[in-house]
């Protein structure tokens, strides 16, 4: 019996860089030792004439079919991944943002998992600066599913560009939604609570790209008020009890609200190292981690 293909659902926007596109679809397409059997492609709204460029020359040379989504208006990341899930011809979807590199191995280890019966499978992942040889983080998530359920009543316990989920789980749940900025946090919440099989691969599979407005786009009045948002849907759904809520209310929301300063010191002392701390926690030693990697 062959075995059951995946789909990459992959979202370009007018702020993506054609060279970063570039580099992401080849890591995620021509260089991975599994291959996707289809790539779904979303253009979320207009985008500039290279970025165009790149879209319809990865189109033609992608050595698996791309199916081309474009979208008339820009309606947001979940909005537009909605949209891609709809493209998709398979149950199994791995996702991949336009600006990041998949390491070649992360659809073998991943892949399987979902195969095996899980419904939503995330992993590791290494922060880098100018290129990949500039690692300046590791973010390593909870990886039992009990830990994972704890974790999400605080912090989103996935890395969503790692993510490789069933799309009927994903519409199980209600799909993304638009919650701005918290979309991936939302659904993987609701996911959590309709009993998906949930869990991380703690080794890093993706080179996560933190360029210089990584720390800005943290905070900010919009980021602000879709964090209270997610905050009042989580108590009403009951995921978090009042004395959680009003805890999220006050760190969440006050890292959103801090100067970036303030911010970035704030999220590699506390928050980036979480998960690795538990892992350790639980591993009873250190967690492996790729030479460099801090």
């Amino acid at each position: 019996m062959p075995l059951e293909p995946f789909t990459l659902l992959m979202t370009v926007y007018d702020g993506d860089r054609e060279e970063y596109l570039r580099d992401a679809f080849r890591s995620a397409v021509d260089e991975q030792i599994l291959r996707p059997a289809q790539v779904v492609l979303v253009q979320d709204g207009p985008v500039p004439p290279e970025l165009a460029v790149a879209l319809k020359e990865l189109v033609a040379t992608s050595p698996v079919p791309v199916t081309f989504v474009p979208l008339a208006a820009n309606r947001g990341l979940g909005p537009a991944l909605d949209a891609g899930l709809a493209a998709s011809r398979h149950d199994i979807v791995a996702r991949m943002d336009a600006d990041d590199v998949a390491m070649p191995h992360r659809f073998q280890v991943q892949v399987p998992l979902v195969r095996a019966g899980a419904d939503l499978v995330g992993a590791g992942l290494l922060e880098f600066g100018t290129d990949l040889e500039d690692i300046v983080g590791l973010r390593t998530p909870p990886s039992d599913p009990l830990d994972i359920a704890r974790y999400a009543r605080l912090h989103d316990p996935f890395n969503h560009p790692t993510v490789v989920y069933r799309r009927s789980a994903v519409r199980a749940a209600g799909g993304y939604g638009d919650l701005p900025l918290m979309e991936d946090y939302w659904l993987f919440v609701r996911m959590i609570e309709a009993g998906a099989r949930v869990v991380n691969v703690a080794q890093p599979l993706v080179y996560y790209r933190v360029g210089a407005g990584a720390y800005e786009r943290r905070g900010g009045r919009d980021l602000l008020r879709s964090e209270l948002r997610l905050q009042r849907e989580m108590l009403r759904q009951g995921f978090i009890t009042r004395p959680q809520y009003l805890r999220n209310v006050t760190v969440r929301g006050g890292y959103r609200f801090v100067p970036t300063a303030i911010r970035r010191p704030v999220y590699r002392m506390v928050v980036a190292p979480y998960g690795a701390r538990r892992n350790r926690r639980q591993t009873g030693g250190d967690a492996a981690a790729p030479r460099n990697a801090v």
